[in-house]
């Protein structure tokens, strides 16, 4: 798979500036800090510095695109193909998110995304704290064709995911998406509300949730690192969906966020467009740093 709208961060044209000159240790520190800056961690930036040095002392001679093609194996060794997780039936997905990292969009680009492989899809409007996201969603779902569930303003989000649940059982319905109110990951009541919409989800199906997805906004760098770890805690995911991977990304907390926290990316999104949602690649993704 090809990210054609993935306009990553100009770390070929960084790398090339480096080699232009003297490869001393001041000018493999600057190196490592290319690194760090592109949001790769210490640990990843330290790594791709020392397998350079190492490298360039075997071979002084070595060309460019030798060096930039090792860099590129080191970094895919990050990662790990995700597995599609087994199905339930129906299949139950929980979506969470901090405000504004695009959750509610997400849902809408999973429920086409679900849709174009032949599934009957619902979604749960259960972000009951904005009107606004109940609407949008209420318009995404007649332009999809899909079924939702979904609350009055203000009222219980997890008595919502239980009526969505138990009408996806009666109407035959193959993939549940549940929308969640966007929440703040310091605030500790606002978390314990996501731990009872997963109780409540058990309750109305067994096993329920199937997945539980945490949507990440990539321009924020390491900070949405601190913001999956607190999901994480609270309630354990299954996967992550890492937006807004466009001009303005950087891409490399994408590596940092699944090394730290060895949970999968199982999608990413690189534009507005219910299309613009692609399903995770490491060859590809890494691929596209580069060019």
């Amino acid at each position: 798979m090809v990210y054609s709208s993935l306009c990553s961060s100009p770390w070929e044209k960084k790398i090339r500036s480096f080699f232009s000159g003297k490869v001393d240790e001041e000018a493999l520190d600057s190196l490592e800090k290319i690194f760090y800056e592109s949001d790769l961690g210490v640990a990843t930036s330290q790594a791709l510095t020392e397998k350079v040095r190492k490298l360039l002392k075997k071979d002084p001679s070595l060309s460019i695109e030798a060096v930039l093609e090792e860099i590129k194996a080191l970094l895919l060794t990050e990662f790990k193909s995700p597995e599609a997780p087994p199905m339930g039936k129906p299949h139950v997905i929980l979506v969470e998110g901090v405000n504004g990292n695009g959750k509610t969009t997400t849902v809408a680009k999973l429920a086409k995304f679900y849709k174009d492989r032949g599934k009957k899809v619902l979604i749960a409007a259960a972000d009951t704290f904005r009107a606004a996201a109940i609407e949008q969603l209420e318009k995404w779902a007649h332009i999809l064709g899909v079924d939702i569930v979904k609350g009055t303003p203000k009222s219980d989000p997890a008595a919502v995911v239980f009526d969505a649940i138990q009408a996806s059982i009666s109407r035959g319905i193959d993939v549940v998406i549940i929308d969640t109110a966007g929440r703040l990951h310091t605030k500790t009541d606002l978390m314990r509300e996501l731990e009872k919409i997963v109780r409540v989800s058990q309750k109305a199906l067994p096993g329920a949730p199937h997945e539980t997805l945490l949507v990440l906004d990539s321009t924020i760098g390491q900070n949405s690192l601190e913001q999956a770890k607190i999901f994480h805690q609270f309630t354990p995911l299954t996967g992550l969906i890492v937006t807004k991977l466009d001009g303005s990304a950087k891409g490399g907390v994408v590596v940092l966020i699944h090394k730290e926290l060895h949970v999968p990316i199982r999608y990413i999104g690189v534009g507005e467009g219910l299309n613009d949602l692609q399903m995770f690649d490491p060859e590809s993704f890494v691929k596209q740093l580069f060019l």
